[in-house]
């Protein structure tokens, strides 16, 4: 399919139907509301491929959904088509719905609908074109603005999706993929007009199953998004997609009472791999560089190899939180890392092999016998987030075995397990207990923090 299909129709704009109820009408205050939102973020995450953010009025959620927007903005020079999927509110969809319009207006102007793409998918027969449906819909329109915001000209294919299976959007994600060039955004809050404690509890569990990729379990009780979710969770999956939650918040905490409160949670999605295999090659050799440098020169220097960065890809020169592993015989030799994402990838592999192999306190430093049989990994870390819990029992539960490392913090201890520790160590409680161990946390004391994260392995 084209990118940027050639426009046909004659011109018909989608007016816009919640400006001056949902988000202001006038041009400049929607401008100010937007850039206070986007300067009132400190959420800093890599450019995601697909994204999760809420559709209600933006004094109660455009704070959530602006956490996960400012990062989009750093792929503003590359995405050219936004592929946005939303529930429909008002009129009954059988299906998928489509509108018949070639622009999509708010306040900010007029963007493109690339009607080629629309035209080519009507060949499926639960999609349909119905301007009824769109024309006073808000679940799309919210985030036309917070689009027009980040990126640079863009096209807009906008779906509302109604009574549809799993499979049936997750084959029209499958055919708007794309690369680079598109981002994906699915259109949902979460519980509705629940008390504050209880739609605390109820969004919690929704975000785990978010996590977790669990669609099946999530329905319109959970997130009134819930089919175009499910479709975009299933194919996430399927393409062993990463997820992280980047906020999880509700209208009890932002603008309203705590008697009804309704949900939002903001979500991104990345492609599998962080490094193709040039890269890989190129990280590899640079940590072979770095021992064997420590190995030639002595102990003595200190000084890890200095990579060469000029002319490396724009991924090795992304920060990057990473831990070097090293091994003998199938047993730790040396690990040593960081959490924060402080240097560029290729500076960060060589400082961290070196230390791994020369400076963990738990062994000597390696010997040129033991470099010849050492096993070597690379953890590449997505950034920690908060981990709210109410008691340990509550973090046991919540802890994601075989995905997630964490972190534990208590007074001044603090320590942190990658998720391979989960190849030894497979009892959750168990896994809480050695990190409180490791962290110097009494086995009767509970954590008063917690953060996790996710890793991809490289060896």
């Amino acid at each position: 399919m084209s990118i940027n299909s050639t426009n046909r129709r004659k011109l018909s704009i989608r007016p816009p139907a919640v400006a001056g109820s949902f988000y202001p009408q006038n041009t400049s205050q929607l401008n100010e509301l937007l850039e206070g939102f986007l300067t009132n973020t400190n959420v800093d995450i890599e450019p995601p491929k697909a994204i999760i953010a809420p559709h209600a009025g933006y004094i109660y959620s455009g704070q959530v959904a602006a956490n996960i927007y400012k990062n989009i903005a750093k792929s503003k020079d590359q995405i050219t088509r936004v592929v946005l999927l939303g529930p429909a509110h008002r009129v009954y969809v059988e299906g998928i719905a489509l509108p018949s319009n070639t622009h999509f207006a708010t306040p900010l102007g007029n963007v493109p609908i690339d009607t080629g793409v629309v035209e080519e998918l009507k060949h499926h027969s639960y999609v349909q074109f119905s301007d009824a449906a769109h024309e006073q819909e808000h679940s799309l329109e919210v985030h036309v603005p917070f689009l027009q915001k980040v990126l640079n000209d863009f096209t807009l294919i906008p779906l509302l999706v109604g009574n549809a299976d799993p499979d049936q959007v997750a084959t029209i994600l499958n055919e708007l993929w794309g690369g680079n060039e598109t981002l994906i955004v699915i259109s949902s809050d979460l519980s509705h007009f629940l008390n504050y404690e209880t739609a605390c509890e109820t969004d919690s569990n929704t975000t785990r199953l978010i996590e977790n990729f669990d669609y099946e379990s999530i329905g319109s009780s959970q997130a009134c998004g819930c089919m175009p979710m499910r479709g975009l969770l299933k194919y996430a999956h399927e393409k062993n997609m990463s997820i992280q939650t980047l906020d999880l918040r509700n209208s009890g905490d932002t603008a309203g009472t705590k008697e009804r409160v309704v949900g939002y949670g903001a979500y991104a999605l990345f492609d599998g791999q962080i490094l193709n295999d040039n890269d890989k090659a190129t990280v590899f050799e640079v940590i072979n560089k770095s021992i064997q440098q420590g190995l030639d020169n002595g102990l003595n220097s200190g000084n890890a190899y200095t990579p060469e960065t000029a002319n490396q890809s724009a991924q090795l020169q992304k920060k990057y939180a990473v831990f070097i592993t090293l091994k003998l015989n199938g047993q730790l030799r040396g690990c040593i890392g960081t959490t924060e994402a402080t240097m560029p990838l290729i500076n960060a592999v060589a400082h961290y092999a070196y230390a791994a192999a020369f400076s963990d306190p738990r062994f000597k430093p390696l010997s040129v016998d033991e470099y010849k049989n050492v096993e070597i990994s690379l953890s590449i870390l997505t950034p920690a987030t908060p981990f709210p819990f109410k008691d340990e029992q509550d973090l046991v539960e919540q802890l994601r075995q075989n995905i997630d490392g964490l972190i534990i913090a208590k007074n001044n201890a603090r320590a942190t397990f990658l998720p391979a520790v989960w190849e030894s160590i497979n009892n959750k409680q168990q896994f809480l207990n050695e990190l409180k161990r490791k962290a110097g946390i009494k086995p009767s004391d509970s954590p008063d923090k917690a953060w996790r994260y996710t890793a991809e392995y490289y060896s």
